[in-house]
């Protein structure tokens, strides 16, 4: 009897465990966006038009073991300008006929204060995959006007373009870099709660 009773336990702990709650990025409420330095003086920006995440949790409620699965179509790139668009799908920048896609799968999620983590994962960029650590803001979760949960998210990070390959580059003529290293990435992510 306790032995049958120890195994009830088990398994309704190893449920509880593995029970996880699905959501999914609505891309008509979200963006990601990036900037990087031009001629030192300035910072162009940009955005990816077309991607697709899911993200799973402990529950409606709990963040705390957040895991996000990232797919961003490198051709859907958007700077606002063609000239420039088609240079950087070239492969001078991101080579986007070989390597289409960019992709962020979580590996661990350290949770900081009620509202702020640390997202740890795998950052692929043409083909080339680096650990990267976003920080991520929770800003809530609500019901929008048909009754659907949505939880709002900001993370944000900072890589070195020239890790992954992203090699163009030429100087000022004071010997600065046209383009700068140093790439931001924002991320502002809704996510609709699956039932």
């Amino acid at each position: 009897m306790k032995k049958r009773s120890m195994i009830i336990l088990a398994l309704g702990i190893y449920f509880s465990a593995s029970a996880q709650t699905q959501w999914k990025v609505d891309k008509a409420h979200s963006n990601i966006k990036f900037s990087v330095t031009h001629l030192v003086v300035s910072e162009v920006e940009g955005n990816f038009k077309s991607y697709e995440g899911t993200v799973t949790t402990k529950s409606a409620t709990d963040f705390s073991d957040l895991q996000a699965d990232i797919n961003i179509a490198v051709n859907s790139i958007n700077t606002d300008n063609d000239m420039r668009d088609t240079h950087l799908k070239s492969a001078e920048f991101f080579s986007a006929e070989k390597f289409p896609s960019i992709t962020f799968k979580s590996a661990s999620c350290k949770k900081i204060t009620e509202k702020t983590f640390k997202l740890s994962g795998d950052l692929t960029i043409t083909n080339i995959t680096k650990k990267v650590t976003f920080d991520v803001t929770y800003n809530g979760t609500t019901k929008d006007p048909y009754g659907n949960t949505k939880a709002g998210f900001k993370a944000s990070i900072s890589i070195n373009r020239f890790d992954y390959d992203l090699k163009w580059n030429t100087l000022t003529e004071a010997g600065g870099m046209v383009v700068g290293d140093e790439v931001k990435i924002n991320v502002n992510l809704e996510l609709s709660l699956q039932k």
